[in-house]
């Protein structure tokens, strides 16, 4: 991370030095005055993200701990064990860490980005605390991200609304090509994670600082009660997958009419499913939603980093010449030129990227139904915002050292691009 943050401080300051020696004086900010207004401009929009994010990780932190306290882990850990133990198996099936990893990724398929990252920042803590080398990222915690970033969704409900709005007469078109490139995209983000962990390998842990044994008596404390009993059969699993596949065509169907229902519909969910529990549902979701104000203090100096060094790329046109550069070459493989920002910037800004696509879909000489129009739309779908990912989630448990994590993310987010073109080009041709 080191390398990748100089590399993209020094491409922006060398672009934008080169552009005011060449400057002549007209209306406008001189190149080295937007970059400087950029960069401020961000960093204090950093801040203001992560003090939005308090309420909005307090809510879900809260609701977890509700579910937690209530014994949901003990219900769902017999059930995915068989296949979570597999991808995962530095981790108990039934630590709290493996319930957080689920409602992660449960979110993220339905879209809600805002409940996905207070789970993910609870999976990251959980991971954390059964980590040999604090500091240093884990095996579980860079496939963990690495899935996480290659944004397994089911329901890109915002990118429906928005495509809705600009006018298509196919909005929810795509859904079939969204979910393509998004399993395609997390299975290279497995693959890439468990291939890339044997070239980076974590160094030994030093002595008399011995890793934590997910065995011993003093971590079962810590565990759920049924922490030692087996799981379901594997078949179970299986059907509990078919099940949820045999889903998604009904998702297809509603999923504009059941996307508003959500979110209410997990609070009275985890609620509901505490007070049945016989749970202090409201001491309880105090207390797991106090630790949101924390979280949020300890990663505004990554997101400074992060969002700061992308303002400057994008200020000093050093992302507008690498668009002219590759341009022409990419559109030979089925990413225009007018789609190439898009899936520049979508590792890089969540927000930058959201602006390009507004901007390609209601441009009238593209629009949303168009090649481009539906390949944009896809690609916001099925990636994720890689570099602002790891901050977040990194800096909430002071991670420095992400060894493999960066390049198996990176690897899924150029799948994502890669299977969103397959899938584009043959529903919706070039």
């Amino acid at each position: 991370m080191n390398v990748v943050f100089l590399v993209m401080v020094g491409a922006a300051f060398g672009f934008a030095a080169w552009h005011q020696f060449l400057w002549v004086p007209v209306a406008g900010a001189a190149p080295m005055e937007a970059l400087s207004k950029a960069m401020i401009d961000a960093a204090a929009g950093s801040v203001e993200l992560a003090i939005g994010l308090v309420g909005v990780m307090t809510l879900f932190l809260g609701l977890m701990k509700v579910a937690e306290a209530g014994g949901m882990l003990t219900i769902v850990a017999p059930l995915i064990r068989p296949l979570m133990v597999r991808l995962f198996p530095d981790v108990p099936a039934d630590h709290p860490a493996m319930g957080a990893m689920i409602l992660n990724l449960s979110a993220n398929a339905l879209g809600l980005g805002n409940a996905a990252t207070p789970f993910g920042i609870r999976a990251m803590q959980e991971l954390d605390k059964l980590n040999p080398r604090q500091g240093t990222a884990t095996d579980a915690m860079a496939l963990f991200l690495a899935i996480n970033t290659s944004s397994v969704t089911l329901l890109p409900t915002g990118v429906i609304a928005l495509r809705a709005a600009a006018g298509s007469a196919n909005a929810a078109g795509i859904l079939p090509t969204t979910l393509f490139a998004t399993i395609g995209s997390t299975t290279i983000a497995i693959i890439a994670a468990k291939l890339y962990q044997r070239w980076a390998p974590s160094k030994q842990v030093p002595a008399g600082a011995a890793a934590p044994n997910p065995g011993s008596a003093e971590n079962k404390q810590s565990l759920p009660a049924v922490a030692q009993t087996p799981g379901y059969p594997l078949w179970v699993s299986i059907a509990a997958l078919g099940i949820l596949a045999a889903a998604v065509p009904l998702a297809v169907r509603f999923g504009r009419t059941v996307s508003p229902w959500v979110i209410p519909g997990l609070m009275i969910f985890f609620l509901g499913f505490g007070a049945a529990r016989r749970v202090r549902v409201y001491e309880i979701f105090v207390e797991g939603g106090k630790e949101g104000f924390q979280v949020a203090l300890r990663i505004i100096p990554y997101l400074v980093a992060i969002l700061v060094s992308v303002a400057m790329l994008r200020a000093s046109g050093a992302l507008d010449a690498m668009v002219n550069l590759l341009g022409p070459y990419t559109a030979k493989v089925g990413l225009p030129a007018e789609a190439l920002p898009m899936a520049l910037m979508r590792p890089l800004s969540g927000s930058g990227a959201y602006a390009i696509l507004a901007a390609i879909i209601k441009d009238p000489a593209i629009g949303p139904d168009s090649y481009t129009g539906y390949l944009v739309s896809t690609l916001q779908g099925c990636t994720e915002t890689t570099f602002y990912v790891l901050a977040v989630y990194f800096g909430a448990v002071q991670v420095r050292r992400m060894r493999h994590t960066l390049a198996a993310a990176l690897t899924a987010e150029v799948a994502g691009v890669a299977f969103s073109i397959i899938a584009c080009l043959y529903l919706y041709g070039a």
